[in-house]
């Protein structure tokens, strides 16, 4: 029985990587994450979403809907919700060698 790697089946049935398909792929998955490393850090603080959604300055539901990558949050919420929990954020920029191009 063959074996293959998670990269190598993420190629065959989403798409390689630089496709559009596996790059919104990779997107929602990444956002996934982050919806669930806000929810465990809140439940690690011994806070309900309503207590977070205060501190934030959002309703309990907009956090609801961030932990489980419903929406497409501002980025100044998510910082904020990341503020409110005292976690530090650290951001990686990658950038491909691509030229942009302007019209």
């Amino acid at each position: 029985m063959k074996t293959y790697s998670l990269e190598e089946l993420t190629d065959k049935h989403i798409g390689r990587k630089g496709t559009k398909k596996r790059d919104e792929f990779e997107n929602e998955l990444r956002l996934d994450l982050l919806g669930q490393t806000i929810k465990q850090v809140r439940l690690e603080r011994n806070l309900t979403q309503e207590q977070l959604g205060e501190l934030v300055g959002v309703k309990k539901a907009q956090i609801s809907k961030i932990e489980n990558s419903l929406t497409d949050a501002r980025f100044d919420t998510i910082l904020k919700v990341f503020k409110a929990l005292n976690a530090k954020v650290n951001f990686n920029v990658e950038l491909t060698k691509q030229k942009v191009a302007f019209r």
